[in-house]
């Protein structure tokens, strides 16, 4: 066994140790100290196979990677003021299986232009906007469970906050995430030769970016003129994030993994 794939079998150990611990005692000192641990030993994985070259490369598996790492950074992050040990749990399992992936999918593509810093800002403001929104996906799916847990009769476990606390945390998420979201599609969309070295062409990758920009877009605009929330909330975030995952990481998975190129 490689060096590398011990470290890598090392790090989803300790996600799923976590994620493991969260559901039993999400307040243990072990658990405080491991996961940064646990970021911080991924965090190096994907340096090493997106930068390790000089270049920036990416795959499908190194991609999912980044994303998972980048949600479970950025809850970690957010999380202190409001912590949600059960969000918490499904991250780092996420991430856990994340590290997995990017062992078994390990090849990796070279971007074209990689040294111009347009295309290095795009790429990273498109991949925080990909981890926020993905935070904002799963907070709405957690935010659902609770609330059918209450019509059922049950009460909020685990130090929750109240659902309204919940469902502000939630819109805060996504304001920030849709923002970033514009920076990236616009500056796809309108400085394409700069970023890209490329004129703009309407891929199936670049009209499902657009159509994720209007979902969230539209949720937004729904939340602050006619107040959505509850269920209209969680279909308008799952689609957003769904068609946001098919722009990118579902066209990486359909070429290199179905069609092997």
């Amino acid at each position: 066994m490689s060096p590398l794939l011990l470290v890598t079998l090392c790090v989803s150990a300790l996600y799923g140790w976590v994620a493991w611990r969260l559901q039993r005692m999400p307040t243990a000192v072990s658990v405080r100290v491991l996961l940064p641990v646990a970021l911080l030993a991924h965090g190096v994985l994907i340096y090493q196979s997106v930068l390790g070259q000089g270049d920036i490369r990416l795959g499908f598996g190194s991609s999912l990677s980044t994303i998972l790492w980048l949600t479970a950074l950025t809850y970690w992050l957010s999380s202190h003021g409001a912590p949600l040990a059960r969000l918490q749990s499904w991250v780092s399992g996420l991430a856990a299986v994340s590290v997995l992936t990017m062992a078994l999918f390990t090849e990796t593509h070279a971007i074209p232009n990689s040294q111009v810093l347009a295309l290095r800002t795009h790429l990273v403001v498109s991949f925080l906007a990909y981890g926020l929104l993905a935070v904002a996906a799963l907070h709405a799916v957690m935010m659902t469970l609770l609330e059918r847990q209450l019509h059922r009769g049950g009460q909020l476990g685990g130090g929750a906050p109240p659902l309204l606390t919940l469902e502000a945390m939630l819109f805060r998420t996504i304001g920030v995430g849709f923002a970033l979201l514009t920076l990236a599609v616009f500056s796809g969309v309108f400085f394409s030769d700069v970023v890209f070295g490329t004129p703009l062409q309407f891929t199936h990758k670049v009209v499902l970016a657009i159509l994720s920009w209007l979902v969230f877009g539209g949720l937004l605009v729904g939340r602050h003129f006619r107040g959505w929330r509850g269920r209209t909330a969680l279909v308008w975030t799952i689609t957003g994030f769904t068609l946001l995952l098919l722009a990118y990481l579902g066209t990486q998975f359909v070429l290199e993994v179905l069609l092997g190129r």
